[in-house]
């Protein structure tokens, strides 16, 4: 068995694990660092009452917690599943560098989980979109961000 098989069948079993539990739906994922597990976590949706509680999302942080920093450089993230867009904006947002999945969003819509109507939400402007958004610039609102890059302190990201 390969490596790469051998940590997406723990993502498999994490994502078995959490939704015989009840937790979450069956979703499962684990980041890897010079061949070692630095982060898992499965779907804990429901038990956590948080839309945000996913599978990727928790081995994310975890991996971030035990390599100390806000960047995964270097790692491959294993899902179950096709990342949702949340999850892979979170996986860009961490410079995650590789991604394995072993069933694709088609096989999660058809128990349910459209993450299809997701990906095409956020393709439209957003005054396109089902929720409503409006852009409101407020006098100051750009003063923050202006001291921020000013700063020669801060630490971009």
């Amino acid at each position: 068995m390969s490596d790469d098989d051998r940590f997406l069948a723990r993502a498999i079993e994490l994502a078995a694990r959490g939704s015989t539990l009840g937790e979450g739906g069956p979703f499962g994922a684990v980041i890897v660092h010079q061949g070692e597990i630095v982060g898992e976590g499965w779907n804990r949706v429901i038990v956590s009452k948080d839309p945000t509680a996913h599978a990727e999302i928790g081995a994310i942080r975890m991996a971030c917690a035990a390599l100390e920093h806000f960047h995964l450089h270097g790692c491959t993230l294993y899902a179950s599943s096709e990342p949702c867009p949340m999850c892979l904006s979170a996986a860009y947002w961490a410079r995650i560098e590789r991604i394995v999945f072993a069933n694709s969003r088609a096989e999660a819509a058809a128990i349910g989980f459209c993450d299809d109507e997701l990906y095409s939400e956020l393709n439209r402007h957003f005054s396109a979109r089902s929720i409503v958004m409006e852009h409101r610039p407020l006098p100051g609102a750009l003063e923050p961000m202006r001291q921020w890059a000013a700063n020669p302190q801060h630490v971009g990201y």
